[in-house]
């Protein structure tokens, strides 16, 4: 399972491609897209929509994870970067991948475990995750931190489906499967332990 993870951005957009092998996500690709400094603005979408359309080409990913926009104190910046995660959309959606977003809080949460950890946190934890040998640029690490919260929700989901635990269950699941993945520890027991907690809130 191949998942292509993007930060939006008009100016520089973070990019990471992520692989599940085993038990573990490796990293395949990750980068901070620096757009044209000297390009008006609809040259730099079209520059997001062209080199993501060129990843997804080159790599083949499966499925495509999308930071939200917050607003901005400026109504301006935050109609840039919706336009600019527009671009980006738009090339997954032609190329037929399914698209998911997350709110940046909650990605924090997933991969540091606070969502309100700051850039330098999600590099780390980014770094020791995808066991990089050198630290991410931080919009590529946002980008890596995307992909991995969408690996976790999918992981946790499939997990509750094939136990044919209710919907509800699947965010207990999702929550031990990203504390599992960020302590490295108990990678066999994790999905048992979230089985029994998830089927004791059913029994009355």
């Amino acid at each position: 399972m191949r998942i292509l993870g993007i930060d939006p951005g008009s100016v520089t957009t973070g990019v990471a491609m992520i692989e599940k092998q085993g038990r573990d996500y490796v990293c395949l690709h990750l980068q901070s897209l620096k757009l044209g400094q000297h390009a008006s603005f609809h040259q730099r979408l079209g520059e997001v929509f062209s080199r993501v359309s060129g990843l997804i080409e080159t790599y083949q990913p499966h499925e495509f994870a999308i930071e939200q926009i917050f607003m901005f104190r400026s109504p301006e910046s935050s109609l840039k970067l919706a336009q600019a995660r527009g671009a980006a959309i738009a090339a997954a959606v032609v190329k037929g991948l399914p698209v998911a977003e997350y709110m940046p809080a909650e990605v924090k949460k997933a991969v540091v475990g606070t969502g309100r950890a700051d850039k330098v946190q999600v590099q780390h934890m980014v770094k020791r995750l995808l066991s990089l040998a050198d630290d991410p640029p931080a919009d590529g690490a946002d980008a890596a931190a995307v992909a991995l919260c969408h690996a976790y929700r999918r992981s946790s989901l499939i997990v509750a489906q094939s136990e044919g635990l209710p919907p509800a269950k699947a965010e207990l699941l999702r929550h031990l499967a990203q504390s599992r993945h960020r302590s490295r520890s108990g990678q066999e027991s994790w999905t048992e332990l979230a089985i029994r907690r998830a089927r004791k809130e059913d029994t009355p």
